[in-house]
């Protein structure tokens, strides 16, 4: 997990230079019919292929599991819509993945793949059917949604970063926005509506989408893990297919552990990541005030308080002669990401550990 999110922030990193690079340094005469000029002269092309690939993945997968989650909730379970990854099956079964029945190359007894592989991989067959390693673990329609929905969390993340990278130096809508620098933020229509093309903006938008697709991923190693250690391997194939499977018998489920770190009874080993827990929450919940509430808001309320103190017995008697200014929205979103991608991995890091810990002890 470490190692994704190290890699994922340094591919954020080199789009983002990627879009600096563009705005500051690109020169058209001295790029002129080179790759990087064929690629912004068919930036429509990429970033539109690349649009119609995420809208499909999002309307599909959220669509699937949202139906699955009404019909479970209806108590028709039978309704679900639920694809069996076929071709990853046969790809296993080739592998010798004697489950799903496909008869194939090293599953097929009978084939020469198969008579080769004994005689130079013993142990091989063995070793791809049981079920207490991580060799092709068995897959279904849980893990052709999960696959699907890290499919488009990683196209998401691209698309926002290669449409910020490709209309850096402008658009249709603003040609000229080269001129205003990168850090040129979005600000809504009132500013020409730059929220579509601001390459900084991409940056902020894709750190989220970044850090969303790593939890999902996170997420689903961490609950087939579980279930396979504990020879529960029914929990995942049952309950993945639907959102209140994963919410239910993953996080809440799997939280008992932390929740139960502490309580009136006493503490145990669990205790320290249970209060780290807690905390991480409060930082990744602190974000949102400054994600959401800027600086029109903050500074009213500063306003407001500065206006009551200097108005309160005693209190007044305390003054200052500068202007209290609340942070701008460029400072408030640094303060809010940064909350935000710290409070997410300290949390996750704490219910991983011990979650894990109380399942094994």
């Amino acid at each position: 997990s470490n190692h994704q999110e190290t890699s994922n922030v340094l591919m954020v990193g080199a789009f983002a230079h990627g879009a600096i690079f563009f705005v500051r340094d690109y020169d058209p005469e001295a790029n002129k019919n080179n790759v990087l000029a064929r690629m912004l002269e068919h930036k429509e092309a990429l970033i539109s292929h690349l649009s119609w690939v995420t809208l499909f993945l999002g309307f599909h997968t959220l669509g699937i599991y949202v139906h699955n989650d009404v019909v479970v909730a209806f108590g028709t379970p039978e309704k679900q819509i639920l694809v069996e990854p076929v071709f990853a099956q046969f790809i296993q079964a080739a592998h010798g993945k004697l489950l799903y029945g496909f008869d194939t190359l090293l599953s097929n007894p009978d084939s020469l793949a198969a008579g080769s592989g004994a005689a130079y991989l013993p142990g091989w067959l063995d070793a791809m059917n049981s079920g207490t390693n991580s060799l092709f673990l068995t897959i279904g329609p849980g893990d052709f949604l999960v696959h699907h929905a890290i499919a488009l969390g990683l196209h998401t993340t691209t698309l926002i970063l290669v449409k910020g990278a490709l209309d850096a130096r402008g658009s249709k809508l603003m040609p000229d926005k080269k001129d205003f620098g990168y850090a040129f933020p979005c600000d809504g229509p009132g500013r020409g509506g730059t929220c579509d093309i601001s390459a900084w903006d991409a940056f902020y938008l894709a750190m989220f989408w970044m850090l969303n697709t790593l939890g999902w991923l996170t997420f689903y190693w961490h609950w087939k893990h579980l279930c396979v250690w504990q020879g529960n391997v029914a929990q995942f194939n049952e309950n993945s297919t639907y959102l209140m499977g994963w919410f239910r018998d993953y996080l809440w489920a799997n939280s008992a552990p932390l929740i139960n770190g502490y309580s009136p009874f006493g503490t145990n080993n669990l205790s320290v990541w249970a209060w780290m827990f807690l905390l991480a929450h409060l930082v990744w919940a602190t974000g949102f005030m400054f994600l959401i509430s800027w600086r029109g808001y903050w500074q009213e309320l500063i306003e407001t308080l500065v206006w009551a103190h200097e108005r309160t017995p005693l209190a007044n008697l305390v003054s200052w002669k500068d202007k209290p200014v609340a942070l701008s929205i460029v400072q408030a979103r640094l303060v809010g990401l940064t909350h935000f991608t710290v409070g997410y991995i300290l949390t996750y890091a704490a219910f991983l550990i011990a979650s894990t810990a109380g399942a094994f002890g």
